[in-house]
């Protein structure tokens, strides 16, 4: 028998469904709660107690600090994966074969052509523009050169659609990087990896060769696999509500693209180095601001430590605070913005104030530290996140279409001023 949720309102009962996920996780199914009771609606700011929809792509536990990916542990994939079979598994469901890989790549290498006009609209933009908005209006630029809607009821037609974003996203975002720093525009090459082309693509010198560092390359695949997707967070809970109005994937990422842009979310990272160089402008002394960050009457807010989502511990940091030790040691970087970084990780896993608070470092912290290392501008910071994110954006927008789920149409509760009779201009 099914399990029912009982709520009374005013003596009168009303019964819902209870839902169950596989992973035991409880949801009661309100959707014919206002049709029932005619009209009560729930109260839910920012939708932390509110399913949007069931999802078969991630599973995340806070309070355990777990995050899978279709019932793979992020540890694993993080470990034995690379980013582009981590693409394919959150796209497709499946990890992919090697002969279902190799033309998964191939066909995205064959889409990574963009249209010269877009090199136009790149133009147009200052180099003090902001990366995040050059990169949202380019990617939705993208639909003007591809008009074709795409048809969902088609397997072709949408497997040419994702390969086509994957091809385009890394050239756009590398781009949107080079036109910051007044370099000219690169296409990478045909015989390098997804990651490592974009690497190429990035740094390549205009005048001298680009040649692969293993180091620096395995710690970005693993910082992209990490940042790939995230359950219903901000700007993945955009791309489902704008495609559910049948908006085409490009533009829907370009909505995600804009909500990641927000520092509460995508620039996180970037905050965590902003504190870093406040630090430093200081004086550099770690103590003294990890004093002010236990301090409730000061304003200073201590970055990159803790997270709203993990009640315990962040998995993904655990595994990319490996990768940043690595990539400090084999660059061999003399930074006094990364020596504080240290200092403040040193300080916080040691403080009893932050371990029994379980405020630790989180992704963001050393994702930060790396891209510090790699010389990329803090302002490129979340476009990084966002090609990491992008096959979590296409999974869920695919998910949503495929699942023929409704357009989205949140409701709320009316405060403001009842029914008023309009007075001409000269009676107010």
């Amino acid at each position: 028998m099914a399990k029912m949720a009982t709520l009374e309102i005013e003596g009168k009962k009303y019964e819902f469904p209870v839902v169950e996920g596989t992973e035991n996780e409880i949801g009661i199914d309100v959707k014919t709660l206002r049709s029932s009771t005619g009209g009560v609606v729930t109260l839910d700011p920012g939708y932390k107690n509110t399913g949007a929809c069931e999802s078969a792509i991630t599973f995340l536990d806070g309070e355990k600090g777990v995050l899978r990916y279709r019932g793979y542990a992020i540890e694993e994939l993080a470990e034995k994966a690379h980013f582009l079979e981590v693409c394919y598994l959150l796209i497709f469901g499946e990890l992919p074969t090697e002969v279902q890989l190799n033309k998964f790549h191939e066909d995205i290498k064959a889409q990574s052509h963009v249209d010269e006009d877009v090199k136009r609209i790149l133009d147009g933009f200052p180099k003090a523009a902001h990366p995040m908005g050059v990169l949202s209006s380019l990617t939705s630029a993208l639909v003007a050169f591809n008009p074709s809607s795409v048809n969902v009821d088609s397997e072709e037609d949408m497997y040419k659609a994702i390969v086509k974003i994957l091809g385009k996203f890394p050239v756009l975002t590398a781009w949107t990087y080079r036109k910051r720093m007044g370099l000219p525009l690169d296409y990478g090459g045909d015989t390098l990896g997804y990651v490592d082309n974009f690497l190429k693509m990035m740094f390549k010198k205009p005048s001298g060769d680009y040649t692969t560092n293993e180091i620096v390359l395995k710690a970005l695949d693993k910082l992209l696999i990490l940042h790939a997707d995230h359950e219903q967070n901000c700007s993945t809970s955009t791309v489902r509500i704008v495609g559910s109005s049948h908006a085409g994937l490009f533009v829907s990422i370009s909505a995600g693209i804009a909500a990641l842009w927000g520092p509460l979310h995508g620039g996180a990272n970037q905050a965590v180095i902003e504190m870093l160089e406040e630090i430093k402008a200081d004086g550099g002394d770690t103590k003294k601001f990890m004093a002010k960050a236990k301090d409730k009457n000061d304003p200073f807010r201590l970055m990159g430590f803790g997270h709203r989502v993990y009640k315990n511990f962040d998995p993904r940091a655990k595994i990319i605070k490996k990768a940043a030790d690595d990539v400090l040691e084999n660059l061999g970087i003399q930074d006094d913005i990364l020596d504080i970084a240290k200092a403040l990780e040193k300080e916080a896993l040691e403080d009893p104030y932050f371990v029994e608070r379980k405020l630790y470092p989180n992704v963001d912290f050393y994702s930060g530290i790396i891209y510090r290392a790699l010389g990329i501008p803090v302002e490129m910071f979340t476009p990084m996140f966002a090609l990491g994110r992008l096959p979590g954006w296409i999974a869920q927008w695919r998910e949503m279409r495929l699942n023929k789920e409704p357009i989205g149409r949140p409701r709320q509760i009316y405060i403001g001023e009842k029914l008023r009779e309009f007075k001409t201009v000269e009676k107010r």
